[in-house]
């Protein structure tokens, strides 16, 4: 007979040595197969193990109010062990398709365009970091750039005189997508001002820290929610809410679905759509008007 720990222990070799993932993804299933054994305490033996005892445990993390996300995540990888222990030979007993709740839909919070108003003034632009801070936030919402493109965009690849940057984003596409006069306006001051006292200067990148390296994902989170702090905005937000703030209120003054997917760089209309939590009427019209033109 094989001991519970004995095969959560094969089963987290498995996972680093042949999948080949890291070790905080094997921590994860670890932390989630923790609570399936929280759940079945008086299982030691991979003997002990059902296939019904899956659906049980989803059951469980719902009725003592677990999100929908986190309890699938759970099943998940508890399942996965199951699998692994049949591929393996531990186990006979057969693994049931389960009929899964849909994933609740966390659309990002949308501030109203005085909110954003309000935000983009924040930052102090006699200070070099509000300055450059400024700029980012401008660009942000004046592009629909997700943060990863936001901070990984170089000078090279904004061009002031005609208001256009060129993205590199998933899956390596590229895309040119217009920016305004105040994102301009901001980016030429910061430029032209604290990037070129930088240490980075020469650096590729538009965006630097004090060193003159490229920000941080976390760093930037932080500003924003200390602008959003200052401007006494009580909304939940992140980088991500620009480019959802961007997206909402292009369609709310009249933009056609198309150009919004085109310049989101969404592969797919229907991501859109969902994205920019928008009212259903809206949505139908401009896909219409795009269904029309094609």
């Amino acid at each position: 007979m094989m001991e519970i720990v004995d095969a959560v222990e094969l089963f987290q070799q498995h996972l680093l040595v042949e999948k080949g993932l890291s070790k905080q993804t094997v921590s994860n299933y670890t932390d989630d197969l923790k609570q399936f054994f929280l759940f079945f305490k008086d299982k030691k033996y991979v003997e002990d193990l059902y296939g019904n005892d899956l659906i049980d445990f989803l059951h469980y993390q719902l009725s003592i109010g677990r999100t929908i996300s986190t309890s699938l995540r759970r099943l998940s990888s508890t399942r996965q062990f199951f699998l692994f222990l049949k591929k393996e030979g531990y186990f006979t007993d057969e693994i049931p398709d389960i009929e899964v709740p849909k994933k609740e839909e966390h659309l990002p919070n949308c501030l109203t365009e005085e909110e954003v108003e309000i935000l983009l003034n924040a930052p102090d632009i006699n200070k070099p970091e509000g300055l450059r801070d400024k700029a980012m936030l401008e660009t942000m919402y004046a592009s629909g750039l997700r943060v990863s493109e936001l901070l990984a965009l170089e000078r090279g690849k904004v061009d002031l005189k005609h208001g256009v940057v060129t993205i590199f984003g998933k899956g390596a596409k590229e895309r040119k997508v217009p920016i305004g006069d105040f994102a301009i306006s901001y980016i030429r001051q910061y430029v032209e001002g604290p990037r070129k006292k930088n240490p980075g200067a020469g650096t590729k990148y538009l965006f630097l820290n004090r060193y003159g390296k490229p920000l941080s994902r976390q760093y930037f989170f932080l500003q924003i929610k200390k602008y959003a702090a200052q401007s006494g905005i009580e909304t939940p937000i992140s980088p991500h809410t620009l480019r959802h703030c961007f997206a909402t209120h292009l369609l709310e003054n009249g933009a056609q679905l198309k150009v919004v997917q085109e310049m989101l760089g969404h592969t797919n209309i229907a991501t859109t759509q969902i994205y920019t939590h928008i009212s259903t009427k809206r949505i139908i019209s401009a896909y219409d008007l795009y269904m029309k033109g094609k």
